[in-house]
């Protein structure tokens, strides 16, 4: 057997855990406006595939800022900020319906195809869109109307899980409308925070640009609580991009409401989404809510991994050697 091949099937034993860990689990992802125009994107959404065979349901917001300025630019306008948010006025929000579409539907474009000899032969995706999110506006913030820039009201997590319990990925667009007709441009973090905590998703994955969140010392931080993660926005966060700054307030606000791992996911790396989530330690940043890692009394099936573990001390020594019937009479 050729080494590669050696090697995938050991790769692929050693995912057996965590495919059955994630199976019917729910995942909001987020994927930026600036992924969908990268060249890794395909790549990407030939595992948000693999996923969905994997019975993982998902419910995938997208962003499309860049797609908003190209379309602004060809224009000949602009946009002003405040806080770093849009403000909306009448004749941008023809644009940016225009570039949120386009965005949506290169996207769902992608979750659609079915080629032979590719990742998505026979994936048989559905993708669903609708109107899950009902929208309110931001208003006056500081004096300033924000005037068809707005926020999330609610979700209908009634409409929304039963799209999910059909097996169809949910795919929302940073645009929503009010009880009373009116369009809103929202930020696809917002959307993406109000949903995971409405559905109570197990995860919340955030595509950035780079692995995650590093240290001082340029180091990549493999995992943060809660309060480690508040306390590295209040030290940190005027030194990281908004970018990077919107995905982390992302991850910390939907454990906030429930969810009990956020992960940051470079959008740039190949495989960098199976490799966070199908292997020991990953190639992002984890935020978790509760307990990372929990004592708890062993029992008869951990035998085969505990052995594993204390083989190499018991071979230097550290520890007696003890054979698989005696620990498991001791358990």
């Amino acid at each position: 057997m050729p080494a590669n091949t050696q090697d995938y099937v050991k790769w692929f034993r050693h995912s057996t855990p965590y495919i059955n860990r994630h199976s019917d689990k729910t995942f909001v992802v987020m994927l930026p406006g600036e992924a969908i125009t990268h060249t890794n994107f395909h790549n990407i959404v030939h595992d948000i595939a693999l996923l969905c065979s994997l019975d993982v349901r998902l419910v995938l917001v997208h962003g499309a800022r860049p797609q908003i300025d190209d379309r602004l630019q060809v224009a000949d306008t602009f946009s002003n900020f405040h806080n770093h948010l849009r403000i909306t006025d009448s004749e941008s929000l023809r644009l940016v319906i225009q570039a949120i579409g386009e965005a949506r539907t290169i996207v769902e474009a992608a979750l659609s195809t079915s080629l032979p000899n590719s990742p998505m032969h026979d994936a048989d995706m559905q993708v669903i869109s609708g109107n899950f999110v009902v929208a309110m506006p931001y208003g006056v913030i500081d004096g300033v109307d924000l005037q068809h820039t707005g926020k999330v009201r609610k979700v209908n997590t009634r409409s929304l899980n039963a799209a999910l319990d059909s097996g169809a990925v949910v795919l929302l667009s940073p645009l929503a409308y009010s009880p009373t007709g009116e369009i809103f441009n929202l930020t696809f973090s917002d959307v993406a925070t109000h949903v995971a905590g409405a559905i109570k998703a197990d995860k919340l994955l955030a595509f950035v640009a780079g692995n995650g969140l590093s240290d001082s010392e340029g180091n990549l931080i493999r995992q943060l609580s809660l309060p480690e993660c508040k306390n590295y926005l209040t030290e940190n966060g005027n030194k990281i991009s908004f970018d990077l700054q919107q995905a982390v307030s992302a991850c910390y606000l939907s454990c906030l409401q429930g969810v009990q791992r956020a992960q940051l996911i470079s959008y740039e790396t190949d495989g960098a989404l199976l490799t966070e989530l199908f292997t020991r330690d990953g190639l992002g940043t984890m935020i978790y809510s509760g307990q990372y890692e929990q004592l708890r009394t062993a029992s008869i099936d951990d035998v085969a991994g505990i052995l594993q573990l204390i083989r190499p001390l018991e071979a230097q020594g550290i520890l007696v050697r003890r054979s698989r019937e005696a620990l498991e009479i001791e358990i």
